[in-house]
């Protein structure tokens, strides 16, 4: 029964798995705000934590942290079903490979937000202090208060913006800015691919849709003539 969901399986499960090792590793070896250089200023690991949704954006207020977990919760429900009926009707696979990515991003960072906040030691800005998995005393909030941990980030190139431009003239842009996660990267790849090719995404699906309708059809037709055509065989009725 699981092998017709074995590719979102696949795709969910390397993305947590990843995703859930980096964020271990960094929260357990930096200290709030190391950076490691991979390739220079262009890669590097940089560690900040954030309590809101994918590259820093947040709800203030303890309330709005409830409120930002728990829409979560709901959005992964949702993502998750309309995954489950892609998946049954056989729709394109492109489509169930970017919703895919999309369910396990949000999963990912659900995972920050509901337990590592019970489950880990608050970092501190020191190396004297790393963060502890299950200390002694507690995490360092209640569930659902879990901060998101962070640490890739690509500064690729820096833009100086001419004094002429209105407003922001006289500013430098940096892409990429954020620092997000492998969750964050997920999410995004998922959305970019659907995006990019919504077209045949949903030509195949409505097609598909199709096909399912005229196969409908045909076989009412059939019945009305009584016939019924089962395995090759035909089994005719009285009329």
């Amino acid at each position: 029964m699981l092998y017709k969901y074995r590719l979102p399986i696949i795709i969910a499960f390397l993305v947590l798995f990843f995703d859930q090792a980096l964020k271990f590793y960094i929260k357990l070896n930096f200290y709030h705000g190391e950076e490691y250089e991979v390739f220079g200023e262009a890669f590097k690991l940089y560690f900040v934590e954030n309590e809101g949704m994918a590259f820093g954006w947040k709800l203030d207020g303890v309330y709005g942290k409830i409120i930002l977990t728990t829409f979560r919760i709901a959005a992964v429900c949702f993502i998750g079903y309309y995954l489950y009926v892609l998946t049954n009707k056989k729709a394109a696979r492109g489509l169930i490979v970017s919703i895919s990515l999309i369910l396990a991003g949000a999963l990912g960072n659900i995972i920050d937000s509901v337990f590592y906040g019970v489950i880990f030691s608050a970092s501190s800005h020191t190396t004297t202090e790393l963060a502890q998995l299950f200390p002694a005393e507690g995490g360092y909030a209640p569930w659902l208060h879990g901060k998101v941990v962070d640490m890739l980030s690509f500064n690729l190139f820096t833009v100086n913006i001419p004094h002429a431009i209105p407003f922001l003239g006289g500013k430098s842009f940096t892409f990429f800015g954020p620092i997000f996660n492998i969750a964050d990267a997920a999410i995004t790849g998922g959305v970019i691919l659907i995006l990019i090719f919504q077209k045949r995404f949903f030509k195949e699906d409505e097609e598909l849709d199709g096909a399912t309708l005229n196969n409908k059809a045909d076989t009412e037709v059939v019945e009305d003539l009584g016939v019924v055509v089962t395995n090759n065989e035909d089994t005719r009725t009285s009329m």
